[in-house]
């Protein structure tokens, strides 16, 4: 009885059930609902215990199905809209792909790349010898005698000091590949997209889509600050194992015993060292980011993007410095 109780409120609820519509669309849960329905109410007449004696009461069930047949037409209907859905869907609704595109460990010793290398620190230490070096004091005699004379330019130390540059950059470049690499094997992909990713092409993305100018300024600063950091990372890892190296190097070298006061001072220092080298690397990061968003805001988005990001990250150290001793009188 509990079944067709449900089949009359059912009925009850919904009156436009037994329409024509109705019927042909429902036909096969009509049929099997009823059937089971029926079923239901049967077997909760019946006692469960005294079902192996006395059977079913005698009343046999069968289901029909008639009416739960599909055209063909509406299959094919059904096939085809499904199918389009999920056509237009994926083309709407595609998972992202994240292409990192990894350059070779030792790009740095590539033919292109050190020959730049090479050639910007030669320039760096030998330009300043062709510097005019002049006399204030024109009038003395000696003046005349002493211009005679051929002066003596030293040029191993500049040769020293550009290759020191050389070995330096290098590393720096091949310790960046190096956190590249660490970033795509234990970082997310999408993070790790995010940290490789071209921040000039990625400018020029940005302001296709035409979003208002204080936004472009605070994504192209984000992307540029992911972007940096990689290469800020290495050259931090770079100087402080330097002065690191240099720490051990003197207290081991050193033929005189260090006492302790002596060995305090040193490790001061040397935390003097990490904590202005540090202080730089942020400041390069930070700056870096900043002019990247105003050289692609005022300029054409990739040249200014590159033309900012090598201006801050050559200009935040200094700044830094400059007010850390005028306000601070502490020398970085």
């Amino acid at each position: 009885m509990a079944g067709i109780a449900i089949l009359l409120d059912l009925c009850r609820k919904n009156p436009s059930f037994f329409t024509g519509q109705a019927l042909h669309s429902y036909g096969s849960f009509s049929a099997t609902a009823a059937a089971s329905a029926a079923a239901a109410s049967v077997a909760a007449a019946t006692p469960f215990a005294a079902r192996a004696l006395f059977g079913n009461a005698g009343i046999s069930i069968a289901k029909c199905d008639a009416g739960a047949t599909w055209s063909e037409d509406y299959i094919s209907n059904l096939r085809s809209a499904s199918s389009t859905i999920f056509e237009n869907d994926s083309l709407k609704y595609s998972t992202k792909e994240y292409h990192i595109e990894m350059k070779p460990l030792f790009s740095a010793f590539g033919a292109k790349s050190l020959a730049m290398t090479s050639l910007r620190s030669f320039l760096m230490f030998y330009l300043p010898l062709l510097e005019p070096h002049t006399n204030m004091e024109d009038d003395d005699e000696d003046f005349l005698q002493d211009t005679t004379e051929e002066r003596h330019v030293d040029l191993v130390v500049p040769f020293q000091k550009s290759v020191k540059q050389i070995v330096r950059e290098t590393t720096v470049v091949t310790t960046r590949r190096v956190l590249e690499r660490l970033a795509v094997t234990y970082f997310s992909q999408r993070m790790a997209w995010k940290l490789l990713k071209d921040v000039p092409k990625s400018a020029v993305r940005k302001a296709d889509r035409g979003m208002p100018t204080s936004v472009y300024f605070i994504r192209v600063c984000r992307t540029t600050f992911r972007g940096h950091f990689l290469g800020v990372a290495a050259s931090w890892l770079v100087q402080v194992g330097i002065e690191i190296y240099r720490f051990f190097s003197t207290m081991f070298n050193s033929e005189e015993e260090i006492d302790k006061v002596d060995h305090a001072e040193r490790v001061k220092l040397l935390g003097k060292k990490v904590t202005g080298t540090t202080i730089k690397c942020g400041a390069s990061l930070v700056f870096a980011s900043i002019g990247a968003s105003i050289g692609a805001t005022i300029s054409r988005p990739s040249v200014g993007q590159w033309i900012g990001c090598a201006a801050g990250d050559f200009a935040g150290p200094i700044i830094v410095a400059v007010c850390f001793e005028k306000f601070f009188h502490v020398d970085l």
